[in-house]
This record gives structure tokens, C-alpha cells and sequence, in this order.
């Protein structure tokens, strides 16, 4: 086989359509866009989503979506961030000093299971089970 040899598979390479070029051609007179209507004229058709003018898709549906303001407000705390606590206490405010938290949260929860390296005292903030029994196990406290 030899570059010159080379060639495209059949049928790959299809002639394309030369509309209005007489009848012989198949696609003369009206071009394949058959007789009268909107369709049929230059620049006619319709824009795009247009339903014939029932309301379309686009505007029966709500342009907005929901995104509760208090998740904006909250964060979850992963049980290993609190080795970057400074104290044994863990507070909203003391989160929000070390940077575990950023200063626009309200909310947070402390989640997740690890061995911890001290005591945490925790105040103020909810944890999960597995985030109580870690703290417990190290000789911590959870106040309600």
C-alpha cells in the first residue's frame, strides 16, 4: 500500500445538495422546500423554543432556584480541625478565630470520627455521634 492508494471509505464523501439548478437535479424549482408557507420563503422559520405561540417551555418554567439562607449561614466542621484550636475550648467564636470557620457563620456542627490528641471541651455547638464518642474517648466534654 502506498500514500497515492490512499482513500476515503465509501460512502464517506457524499456530493453535496445543489439546490435550484433544474429539474434534472431533483432539487429545482422550489429547491426542496416544497410550495407556499413560512418556511418556504428567504430568512423564514421561526426562532428558536418557539412554540407557535403557546407560552413556551422556557417562560412557563420559574427562573429562579431556592437556596435556603441559612445554609449560607452555616458550615460543618470536620472533627480533625480542631487540632487547630489554641485551647481545649471549642466555641462558635473560638472556631472563627482559629480560621476553621469564616466569620459570616452562624451555624456549625462538628462531624466525623477520629482519635484526638486532647481533651475539647465544647460549647454551644451540636455534634454528631460519631464526633461525640471521638471527643468523649479522648477525655473531653460536650455542653449542651
Amino acid at each position: 500500500m502506498r500514500l497515492n492508494d490512499i482513500k476515503p471509505g465509501a460512502g464517506a464523501k457524499r456530493t453535496r445538495k445543489r439546490r435550484g439548478r433544474g429539474a434534472a437535479s431533483g432539487l429545482g424549482k422550489t429547491g426542496g422546500r416544497g410550495h407556499k408557507g413560512q418556511n418556504s420563503r428567504a430568512g423564514g422559520g421561526v426562532r428558536r423554543g418557539f412554540e407557535g405561540g403557546q407560552m413556551p417551555l422556557q417562560r412557563r418554567l420559574p427562573k429562579f432556584g431556592f437556596s435556603s439562607r441559612k445554609s449560607l449561614a452555616r458550615e460543618d466542621v470536620r472533627i480533625v480541625a480542631l487540632e487547630k484550636l489554641a485551647g481545649a475550648e471549642v466555641t462558635l467564636e473560638s472556631l472563627k478565630a482559629a480560621g476553621v470557620i469564616s466569620k459570616n457563620v452562624r451555624y456549625a456542627k462538628i462531624f466525623g470520627e477520629a482519635p484526638l490528641n486532647r481533651a475539647y471541651t465544647v460549647t454551644g455547638v451540636p455534634v454528631t455521634k460519631g464526633a461525640r464518642s471521638s471527643i468523649e474517648a479522648a477525655g473531653g466534654m460536650i455542653e449542651d
